[in-house]
């Protein structure tokens, strides 16, 4: 869930609620990833008191937190300071806070700054990674939902080639030099390719005393194909791609723990390595279990009605990874695109509600799905349609360059591909730290 960090004082908070004057009622959102950042938008200038409640003061674009450890991107290029849309926005706020629990019955959010009264309340706080329990995985892992995992990332990757390059003990070098990747799904996939790309065209070139025989990157999938919910000769393509690459693909394998410098798979195998990636699994924020009585689902997920409002509760809205809504008996993917769309249908239903009408369930719209698997590749589907290749690799940039926030970030990024594009180099290679952060379970 959430880990979230207050820069806001109770009394300065209270100040505001006290001076403020709205002839409208107060919408409260609860996370401003990709739900509530749409629904914000759907709101704001509406005539509403908005009040936007997240630990970070950034909508952060995590489907490209991957290039910011593979030193691909600046962390600053995908992220976008909120109060940058609050000040343009009549009636809207920031807050940034920790939210401990929400009182359902007084309408209140619970926050280290104060309780946050509400009218409606748009929950929208993501999802964590999910590590079924194993421990010594979610000890020794990286995962990728927050910018400053993205930064340790990419430091130990780089110092990995530093101390191998060192390193006159042949086994311990090649443990420095292996990498486990778990989760076929396009997380996985993008990283493996972007990570392998990274090795043999600039770390290596970085590293004249490493060759690329000494070098693995293991890619270790459950299911008996990669992207699985993706059209079979698009699995295969990506799997056969990635093989060219000199990514290691291990389908049906599981990995069921991990120390600091190896990785245990399912059947006993042990693969020597120094680095665990984690992309297989994510749950419900924690906030979910703050909502006490409140159906949960599979993954701690909320289980809403079909307007993806809470049982009981017709005022509270649960969107994006933490709601379990139903579509033909399965609950709804756990991706920003669906995040999106809920965010703008709650928001839409609360501006009906607020004007006498009522909207029709909602639908999710499914317009496909794409992922890159390295230069000048990758698949995708819509509209029934599949593409793959060149073709497929143009889409995904241009779409991902489109949902970016600011102009300024949108041309940094294209700046940045271009230039990898026909130089083959990453610039920020930076290390930043020797050390890794402690190592936080719970993520946004």
């Amino acid at each position: 869930m959430m880990s979230w960090q207050s820069m806001a004082g109770l009394h300065g908070y209270k100040h505001f609620i006290r001076v403020t004057d709205m002839s409208g009622k107060r919408v409260v959102i609860a996370g401003m990833g990709f739900g509530g950042l749409r629904a914000a938008k759907v709101l704001a200038e509406k005539d509403l008191e908005l009040i936007m409640v997240d630990r970070n003061n950034y909508h952060l674009f995590q489907p490209l937190l991957y290039q910011v450890a593979t030193a691909g991107l600046e962390q600053e290029a995908i992220a976008y300071p909120l109060r940058g849309l609050t000040r343009r926005w009549n009636g809207a706020t920031f807050l940034l806070a920790e939210i401990s629990g929400i009182d359902l019955e007084k309408k209140s959010v619970l926050t280290d700054s104060g309780e946050v009264p509400y009218d409606y309340l748009v929950v929208a706080a993501g999802s964590r990674t999910n590590f079924f329990g194993m421990e010594s995985v979610a000890a020794h892992a990286f995962d990728l939902k927050r910018l400053d995992q993205a930064e340790d990332l990419r430091n130990h990757i780089l110092l990995m080639f530093e101390e191998a390059s060192r390193e006159p003990d042949l086994l311990r070098r090649s443990a420095l030099l292996t990498f486990v990747i778990v989760g076929g799904g396009p997380t996985g996939v993008e990283f493996a390719g972007a990570l392998r790309e990274l090795v043999v065209h600039v770390l290596l070139q970085d590293h004249p005393a490493i060759s690329a025989a000494e070098t693995r990157i293991i890619l270790v999938e459950a299911a008996d194909s990669l992207l699985v919910a993706m059209p079979t000769d698009l699995q295969q393509y990506a799997y056969r791609k990635l093989g060219s690459m000199g990514v290691e693909v291990m389908l049906e394998s599981r990995v069921v723990g991990a120390t600091a410098e190896s990785v245990v798979l399912h059947g006993g195998t042990v693969i020597a390595s120094h680095t665990l990636f984690w992309s297989a699994g994510v749950a419900a924020a924690e906030l979910a279990g703050y909502l006490h009585g409140v159906e949960l689902g599979s993954s701690g997920r909320v289980v809403v009605q079909p307007d993806l409002t809470i049982k009981g509760y017709p005022d509270v809205f649960v969107v994006g990874d933490m709601a379990s809504c139903l579509d033909k008996g399965v609950p709804l993917p756990m991706m920003a695109p669906v995040a999106s769309q809920q965010g703008d249908y709650a928001a839409r239903a609360i501006l009906a509600r607020e004007q006498g009408r009522s909207l029709p369930p909602f639908r999710y719209v499914d317009k496909g799905s794409m992922a890159t698997i390295g230069r000048s590749s990758a698949v995708a589907v819509a509209a029934g349609l599949k593409f793959r290749g060149y073709l497929a690799w143009i889409a995904w940039l241009l779409l991902h360059l489109y949902y970016l926030i600011g102009f300024r970030n949108r041309l940094v990024v294209m700046m940045n591909w271009t230039y990898a594009y026909w130089f083959h180099e990453r610039l920020v290679r930076l290390i930043t730290a020797k050390k890794r952060r402690a190592v936080a379970i719970d993520s946004k």
